[in-house]
């Protein structure tokens, strides 16, 4: 599956609608960002059930802003509409592939749950 290109318009439908979707923040200027892409392509291959997309933090910076993204490339899973990742950094293929079976291992229910009772600061 070809990753998307996400666009302040097109990010809460896409993010909204899918079961597991990862984000790549990146800009073209970035070394590690295209160091990553290709990783991020190949990994996409072995998961057509999920969306991966990709913000160019460049040309979507209300969209990097609203995320507080600081560093390039920063990865985000969200699955069911919540976040479940976001760090910055270019990641190995087998530390993603590990990422995504944690992610969909995940009880869903339970993270809402504790979502719910976590004290805010």
């Amino acid at each position: 599956m070809a990753t998307k290109a996400l666009t302040r318009e097109t990010f809460d439908e896409a993010v909204g609608g899918g079961d597991l979707v990862l984000i790549d923040f990146w800009a073209s200027w970035c070394g590690p960002c295209r160091s990553f892409a290709p990783v991020y392509e190949r990994v996409s291959e072995r998961h057509p059930d999920a969306l991966f997309a990709k913000v160019d933090t460049e040309a979507e910076p209300d969209l990097a802003g609203a995320f507080q993204i600081s560093s390039i490339p920063t990865l985000m899973i969200v699955r069911d509409k919540v976040v479940l990742y976001s760090q910055p950094g270019a990641l190995p293929e087998d530390a993603l592939e590990d990422l995504i079976t944690q992610a969909r291992a995940l009880d869903m229910d339970e993270v809402r749950r504790e979502a719910e009772t976590a004290p805010t600061s």
